[in-house]
């Protein structure tokens, strides 16, 4: 647990939640309430709820191919289906990581060190070898590499952690540590509050239609 809450405390302050709590505490908003914004963020399945899905997944990968003994073959046969069919790999794939996750492989190794013979950390073990390897293959993601997400679930179910539901919790008191303690500095540092940039139709027509335009040259 130590070593969870100290990988998840902070995320540079730019995840869901590390930023929702800056926000709301930029207008000077009691640090309760703050984090509380920022565990709201943790309601979207592209942040908070990412954990429990992979770990779901994972399981439905057990159940589906017969646990953990499943050959590579037939993994990779897997889950090339799923990309076909248009299903996402939960846990891979990054918007900002070029690489394996740094907190994936720190709980990798502590898997390894710990608890080897685990059949969901035996699954884990070959879709990290198959879904990079199939994802470059068919070019869905740029950057196929296992994140933290899909890893973390098989931890806590290993400890006796089995609702899923609770994951975020979990993250929540981790994020705790981080995004309260660059609230500390925001108000030492006397930090305006934070006010987007707007735009007008101009700019988003012109948005849309460059996006447009690079989809017709890469057709």
């Amino acid at each position: 647990m130590r070593k969870y809450l100290v990988i998840h405390s902070d995320h540079e302050g730019g995840a869901v939640s590390a930023h929702a709590v800056r926000l709301v505490g930029s207008a000077l908003a009691d640090p309760y309430l703050a984090f509380a914004a920022g565990m709201n963020g943790c309601a979207g399945p592209l942040h908070g709820l990412a954990i429990q899905d992979s770990f779901k997944w994972i399981k439905q990968v057990s159940v589906d191919l017969g646990g953990s003994d499943v050959e590579i073959s037939v993994l990779e046969d897997y889950v090339r289906s799923k990309l076909q069919a248009g299903h996402i790999i939960p846990g891979f794939g990054h918007a900002l990581l070029k690489q394996t996750d740094p907190r994936y492989t720190c709980l990798y190794e502590f898997c390894e060190k710990n608890f080897p013979d685990d059949p969901y950390f035996q699954l884990v073990k070959k879709l990290k070898e198959v879904v990079p390897a199939v994802m470059r293959h068919q070019g869905k993601v740029r950057n196929p590499w296992p994140n933290v997400d899909a890893i973390i679930g098989v931890v806590f179910n290993h400890f006796g952690l089995h609702d899923e539901s609770f994951f975020p919790v979990v993250l929540g008191v981790a994020r705790s540590i981080g995004s309260l303690s660059q609230l500390v500095w925001d108000r030492a540092l006397c930090l305006p509050i934070e006010r987007p940039s707007t735009v007008n139709m101009d700019w988003i027509e012109a948005f849309c239609k460059s996006r447009t335009d690079n989809k017709q040259e890469q057709a």
